[in-house]
């Protein structure tokens, strides 16, 4: 096994709701204090952690006076200063606050709707000034109960005029941000709004700056409702819309759970880390989770540590993959090099007179064996360490 040290070229981030989430779930109240920003940062680079990410709400309390902002970023830079950490992400929180339970880009009311794009505004210049490179956008709230109080067209309209907005303002501005939208797939509200990766890597193309925009996806908000994921984030990068990615753990089935990553689905997160590494993707390995509730002071940061460590082993797993032998030869016997050689190329009509008057032999073809059982169990038995 190599090194499972945390180094910053493995970019490992979390948020401050992350750790510092208080235990609160939906059935209970908080069952542990809340850490300052600052503190978070010091404890998160004690743990080997390269960057870390915010909401704006948790990193400036809403209702601050300009003093009070000033004194928080005072300490908050400080703690970067120190540290070495970067921002690696900032957010909006647009589905606390009570007025935005309707909504927020989406809410019908247009008065929420101005205040959302302008604390959003605010958000972009929050995280421009502290480096962040990328603005996430978690719809939390978009979507409704009653399916008849929000028609999805005037909806789908009114979240491309904010983005479109918004993505003028980050050029008016001179800002390098580039947005990348999360999608959700049934919380917390019931008529989902645009619930997938691939819903919402359709919409980014309908915007005028489709290439500022990408996609943030969460493990646990598609594997909640059975989506595979692996191929999702796969779509993504073959898109070149990943820009940043959520990771944690997820029961099929349960609300949305956050729980570190790795401890649900290992096979599951085998293959999305492998994905990650072979593709060459440079962004976060963004750890959106958070510690169980029993969890109180170094149990807190024994949870990231857990995150990260089960990230290298996984990753170190992938590269063993690459250069097993037996595996490679599976991989022979069930065609996978053949999927990576063109069926046919361009068209031209002589290729398709040439292919019509083709003959196959399609028994032989349906009578070909592909071992994938032998190949998956060899995935097995590198996951559990008997290779």
């Amino acid at each position: 096994m190599s090194d499972l040290t945390p180094r910053p070229e493995h970019k490992f981030s979390f948020g401050l709701w992350t750790v510092g989430h208080p235990g609160r779930d939906p059935f209970g109240e908080v069952t542990r204090p809340p850490i300052e920003p600052w503190d978070i940062v010091y404890s998160l680079a004690d743990q080997g952690v390269w960057g870390v990410s915010f909401h704006d709400d948790d990193l400036i309390p809403p209702g601050s006076t300009p003093g009070e902002r000033e004194g928080v970023l005072k300490k908050f830079r400080k703690a970067l200063d120190d540290t070495g950490l970067v921002v690696s992400m900032a957010t909006t929180n647009l589905f606390w606050n009570p007025v935005f339970k309707e909504g927020a880009f989406t809410a019908n009311d247009p008065e929420i709707r101005r205040y959302a794009i302008q604390k959003t505004m605010r958000s972009i210049d929050l995280g421009a000034e502290l480096g962040a490179p990328t603005q996430v956008f978690w719809g939390g709230r978009e979507g409704v109960e009653a399916v008849a109080a929000k028609p999805p067209r005037d909806a789908f309209d009114r979240y491309q005029e904010a983005f479109n907005f918004l993505c003028e303002y980050v050029k008016d501005r001179g800002y390098p941000t580039r947005f990348a939208l999360e999608p959700k797939p049934n919380e917390p509200r019931g008529d989902t709004f645009l619930p997938t990766i691939g819903h919402m890597l359709a919409f980014i193309e309908s915007l005028e700056h489709p290439e500022m925009v990408g996609v943030n996806p969460e493990v646990a908000h598609e594997k909640m409702v059975g989506l595979n994921f692996y191929h999702g984030v796969a779509q993504a990068i073959w898109a070149g819309k990943l820009f940043h990615i959520d990771l944690n753990a997820q029961q099929v089935g349960r609300y949305d759970q956050d729980l570190r990553f790795g401890s649900e689905g290992v096979k599951d997160a085998f293959f999305l880390v492998k994905l990650l590494e072979d593709s060459g993707y440079a962004g976060p390995r963004h750890f959106d989770a958070r510690p169980y509730r029993v969890e109180q002071d170094e149990g807190i940061w024994e949870f990231a540590a857990g995150c990260m460590r089960t990230y290298l082993a996984l990753a170190d797993k992938a590269h063993r993959f690459d250069d097993d032998q037996e595996i490679q030869e599976a991989l022979a016997q069930a065609g996978v090099p053949g999927l990576a050689t063109e069926t046919l190329g361009a068209y031209t009509p002589e290729l398709a007179q040439e292919l019509l008057a083709s003959e196959f032999d399609t028994e032989a073809l349906a009578n070909r064996g592909y071992h994938n059982d032998k190949l998956d169990q060899l995935v097995i038995d590198l996951i559990l360490g008997l290779r």
